[in-house]
C-alpha cells in the first residue's frame, strides 16, 4: 500500500530504496514515542506538482521536535526541496508525504542525542468522501498540562488510535473527542467546525492541535467574508447547529451529517461550510493560494 520494490525515501540527506530503510528495535521513538512527524499533501495542478504549504508544514516539524527534545538540523527550505525531489523520483503528484524525525537506540527517560529524517510519500488522489457520522468518545484529549498539544508528537496518536478504533467498532465513522473540562476538542485527525446562522464556531487553542488546514479555512472564511468563533463548547450545544465539517490535511474539508442522535439538518450543498470546501478544494487544485506563513 505504501511502497513497492522501487520506491525510494528520503533517509538522512540521501534517497534510498524503501525495502532497506530501516530504524533499530532499540529505538527511543518506538519504545517510548519520542518521535515528531507531518502529514502534507501534493495536487497535480495546472501548474505543475505543487505541496500545499510546504514550508508552514516543516516549520512546525522543527517546533515539534524542539517541543519534544529532539534534535533538529535541517532548513526547511531544504526539506521542501527534497519533498519535490522525492516525487519526482517516484513519479508521484497527487500523494501523501511523511516527515518523521525519530530517535536513536535509547533506555532511559532522557532527551535524545541524536535524531533522524525520514520522508516517505505514497499516491493520494483527490476524492470526495461522504458526510460522516460522528460520536462522541469515551476517550479524552489529554489534560495539555500534561504535554505540549500543539506538537504533532508520535506518542500522543496512541490516543487518537484508541478513539477512532473505539467509535468504528460502534459502528460509526469516527469519533469527537472531548477536553478534560467536557468540551468539545477536536477528531483523532482532523479539527472540528460547526456553522450556525452562517456563522462558523470552532475550539480555541489549548486543547487542540491547531492544524495547518484549519488555518487555511480560517483565511477562506475571511476572504467569503464570513465570521469564524473561537469558543469552548459542549455536544449539547451542537444540537442548535446548521450543519459541521472534519478539517485536516487527509480530510481535507469533510462533513459532518450527525454526532450521536444530532442530526444536522441544514441541506449541506446550501451551507456556508460547501462555499468554504469548494474554495479549500479549487485552491489546492489549481495552485490558487497566497504565500502565508502560519503562527504557530
Amino acid at each position: 500500500m505504501y511502497y513497492n520494490q522501487n520506491t525510494l525515501v528520503y533517509l538522512d540527506g540521501d534517497f534510498v530504496p524503501a525495502s532497506q530503510a530501516n530504524a533499530g528495535l532499540f529505538g527511543q521513538t518506538l519504545h517510548y514515542g519520542v518521535g515528531v512527524f507531518e502529514g502534507i499533501r501534493s495536487y497535480d495542478t495546472p501548474d505543475g506538482t505543487r505541496v500545499f504549504r510546504a514550508n508552514d508544514h516543516y516549520e512546525r516539524l522543527k517546533y515539534s521536535a524542539e517541543k519534544a527534545g529532539l534534535p533538529y538540523k535541517w532548513e526547511s527550505k531544504e526539506l521542501t526541496d527534497a519533498t519535490y525531489k522525492l516525487l519526482e523520483k517516484n513519479n508521484l503528484k497527487n500523494a501523501y508525504i511523511r516527515p518523521l524525525v525519530y530517535a536513536d537506540p535509547m533506555m532511559s527517560l532522557a532527551y535524545p542525542v541524536n535524531s533522524h529524517l525520514f520522508i516517505a510519500a505514497w499516491e493520494w488522489a483527490l476524492y470526495q468522501t461522504k458526510a460522516l457520522r460522528l460520536t462522541v468518545s469515551p476517550y479524552r484529549r489529554p489534560d495539555p498540562r500534561s504535554c505540549v498539544f500543539d506538537a504533532k508528537v508520535s506518542g500522543y496518536y496512541v490516543n487518537s488510535i484508541l478513539a477512532s478504533s473505539e467509535a468504528k467498532a460502534r459502528g460509526f465513522d469516527d469519533a469527537l473527542l472531548l477536553d478534560v473540562n467536557g468540551f468539545v476538542a477536536e477528531g483523532p485527525g482532523a479539527n472540528f467546525f460547526f456553522e450556525k446562522n452562517e456563522k462558523l464556531y470552532t475550539s480555541p487553542k489549548g486543547n487542540i492541535l491547531p492544524g495547518i488546514t484549519r488555518d487555511t479555512v480560517f483565511q477562506i472564511a475571511s476572504e467569503l467574508g464570513l465570521e469564524v468563533v473561537e469558543k469552548h463548547f459542549t455536544p449539547e450545544e451542537l444540537k442548535d447547529a446548521d450543519t459541521a465539517f472534519f478539517c485536516g490535511t487527509a480530510a481535507e474539508v469533510t462533513p459532518v451529517s450527525s454526532v450521536d442522535d444530532t442530526v444536522f439538518k441544514a441541506n449541506w450543498d446550501n451551507t456556508a461550510s460547501a462555499l468554504v470546501k469548494q474554495k479549500y478544494t479549487r485552491r489546492v487544485a489549481f495552485n490558487e493560494y497566497a504565500n502565508f506563513t502560519m503562527v504557530i
